[in-house]
């Protein structure tokens, strides 16, 4: 007589599993990582390399000697958290304040919560946001290095140091060519300057299936809109919405932080209102609060509404049909 194995859905799996979803978000950051290397050089690898390790020992440790639960640290968030980290800093953040930003994304952005999957805010930005409001002079800096290209030539590269273009249009000055924000020829944090770079990560993330269009577009094209109303009020106080989307961390936070899929909601609809939170709450921070970036900020906070989105925005029920 056979036995019969009787189990939970779901009954059929998918090829998806969490090692391959975050390795392939590795993947994806390595145009933005490699571009940070041509522009920035040695100091921007050390950087991400102190970052990743930092962020992975932190994992093992509060996992094996605090939590004890079984070891995460090859499934590769570790890393990418690592990653996102390093990408939202300077190139010549010091290094111990690097292990800081680290421990915090880990051990309260993460870990507190019980680890992958329970976290309600994203670690890096945590981390990030931490080390922004404890170390105003190395992260928060109005001076930021500015690119100095491995091979050819850069037309900032005449300086160590300077305004990054966020800090240009929220205090006024000549705004950089938008060739050389979409390139990366500009100052700012590493791993977000180049917008060509984290756009064909974001291309690669979606042919993996592993972000959906949603997210990004809703971010980008809210934030867009909102900064062209303002533009095409005043543009002599605004700035032309093409600098928002090509400036600082609007195309790395819509791409790689804002669809993180443990902290953004889980139906597209959900998804669409959490991005268009997101560019609209970062808009109105970077033209009306004290700081000139506000993408950190806008995440985190809808992070925090993402609960309700998903209790409000459910899917559909299998096998069930509304009545009249």
């Amino acid at each position: 007589m056979a036995l019969l194995t009787i189990s939970g859905s779901p009954h059929v799996h998918g090829t998806q599993t969490t090692q391959k979803i975050m390795w392939s978000v590795v993947v994806a950051m390595l145009p933005a990582f490699l571009a940070a290397i041509y522009y920035f050089g040695i100091p921007a690898l050390m950087v991400t390399l102190v970052s990743v390790a930092s962020c992975m020992f932190f994992e093992w440790v509060i996992g094996k000697y605090l939590l004890h639960t079984e070891n995460t640290v090859t499934d590769g968030s570790a890393v990418v958290t690592g990653m996102l980290l390093a990408f939202n800093l300077p190139s010549n953040v010091p290094l111990w304040m690097v292990i800081i930003g680290a421990l915090v994304a880990m051990g309260v952005g993460k870990m507190t919560f019980g680890g992958l999957g329970k976290n309600p805010f994203n670690p890096a930005l945590v981390g990030r946001v931490f080390m922004f409001l404890s170390f105003p002079t190395a992260v928060a800096l109005s001076e930021w290095p500015l690119p100095k290209p491995l091979f050819g030539s850069c037309a900032v590269t005449d300086a160590v140091s300077g305004p990054t273009t966020l800090n240009l249009m929220s205090h006024g000055g000549d705004l950089p060519a938008l060739s050389d924000l979409f390139l990366g020829a500009t100052g700012g944090a590493f791993g977000e300057v180049s917008a060509l770079a984290v756009i064909i990560g974001g291309i690669y993330m979606l042919y993996k299936k592993v972000i959906t269009w949603h997210i990004p577009v809703a971010f980008l094209g809210t934030a867009f809109v909102f900064a062209g109303l303002l533009w095409l009020i005043d543009p002599s106080q605004y700035a032309n919405p093409l600098y928002h989307l090509f400036a600082g961390g609007m195309m790395l936070g819509a791409v790689f932080m804002a669809t993180d899929m443990v902290t953004s909601p889980v139906t597209h609809k959900g998804q669409l209102i959490f991005g268009a939170g997101c560019g609209l709450l970062t808009i109105v921070f970077r033209c009306f609060g004290p700081m000139p970036e506000g993408v950190s900020f806008a995440i985190l906070i809808m992070n925090a509404v993402t609960p309700l989105i998903n209790k409000f925005i459910k899917t559909d029920k299998f096998g069930y049909q509304k009545t009249r």
